[in-house]
């Protein structure tokens, strides 16, 4: 039974697909992306990468496989096995294994699996119909150019501002009579006339400021019907068996290796300085010792040796 094309299924839904005794394919979102070189856009996606530390039977595929086939679940798991074994095998004969629409599986020099995933296969069901394409560079300096030339051969038309002043025209005219009847004494009073002018129209304002700022103190807001409060209680459960990863003296250091985890699936975590001045990081946290114990044997096994097991209330 071919469980590839079941994987592929559950790649659109879930973020983590993992295959009993195999390992678990991870997806990560990813934006679009513009390759400035070849002016090419590309639309946001699923990267989908492998951990071959995560193979505990978390029964998602194995559910989808028995619904889907109608068969029992143990039907299924057995046909996962048996598909499994087939693999691992092929990998180690012919030093390759290629899974549709999911990527490609080999064996570098150090017999360690290398996973390339397949990119013909866009697994973000938001980017459904969408397509990389090319589109040509703007040429915003030609535009330019060309609309500075046409600004210079433009003509400017100046129009006279047109005074809304009644009361100043006015004053202007009884200047203009007053200066052709009283010479200098008829301009002396045109410049009172304009300083009363100026002086009335800086009250006017005045006083419209202070009216605008009462108006705004006086001013309430208030929500008629708001919604009531909601208080949430999340029980906190007690996860004192920690597997470490390793213990650093320099803090770069241990964020390195706390984002190297992430990236590899673990629910990693960075504990902070403790009283050696040294910097924590575990793989992850678990609430039974069992399960802390199976999986520092792997991670011994299959990752790091020096692994270890702490047993304390954080």
């Amino acid at each position: 039974m071919k469980i590839e094309h079941h994987i592929s299924q559950l790649l659109y839904r879930y973020q983590c697909v993992t295959v009993p005794g195999f390992g678990a394919f991870l997806t990560e979102f990813q934006s679009a992306q513009l390759d400035e070189s070849s002016h090419s856009f590309y639309p946001p996606k699923k990267l989908i990468s492998f951990n071959p530390f995560l193979k505990n039977n978390d029964g998602l595929l194995a559910n989808h496989l028995a619904q889907a086939e109608k068969v029992a679940y143990e039907t299924a798991v057995h046909a996962i096995q048996n598909e499994v074994s087939v693999w691992m095998n092929r990998i180690q004969e012919m030093g390759r294994i290629s899974l549709k629409n999911i990527g490609e599986f080999t064996l570098n020099a150090e017999r360690n699996i290398v996973f390339v995933p397949a990119d013909q296969i866009n697994y973000l069901k938001e980017s459904f119909g969408l397509s990389p394409f090319m589109s040509p560079a703007i040429k915003r300096e030609v535009y330019k150019k060309e609309v500075e030339t046409i600004e210079e051969k433009a003509p400017i038309a100046f129009t006279p501002e047109k005074r809304s002043s009644y009361k100043a025209l006015k004053y202007a005219a009884v200047f203009a009579l007053s200066l052709g009847l009283t010479g200098a004494l008829g301009y002396k009073l045109y410049d009172n006339y304009l300083n009363q002018i100026e002086q009335e129209t800086l009250l006017v304002q005045s006083n419209v400021q202070k009216k605008i700022n009462q108006k705004i103190q006086e001013a309430t807001f208030f929500i008629e019907n708001p919604l009531p409060s909601v208080t949430l209680t999340v029980p906190n459960e007690k996860m004192p068996y920690h597997v470490v990863a390793g213990v650093f003296r320099i803090e770069s250091n241990a964020d390195k290796a706390y984002n190297a985890l992430l990236k590899l699936g673990f629910k990693a975590k960075r504990l902070p300085q403790n009283k050696h001045g040294l910097f924590p990081v575990l793989y992850g946290s678990f609430s039974s010792y069992a399960e802390a114990q199976a999986t520092v044997k792997d991670i011994r096994k299959l990752d790091n040796k020096d692994a270890w097991l702490l047993i304390e209330e954080l």
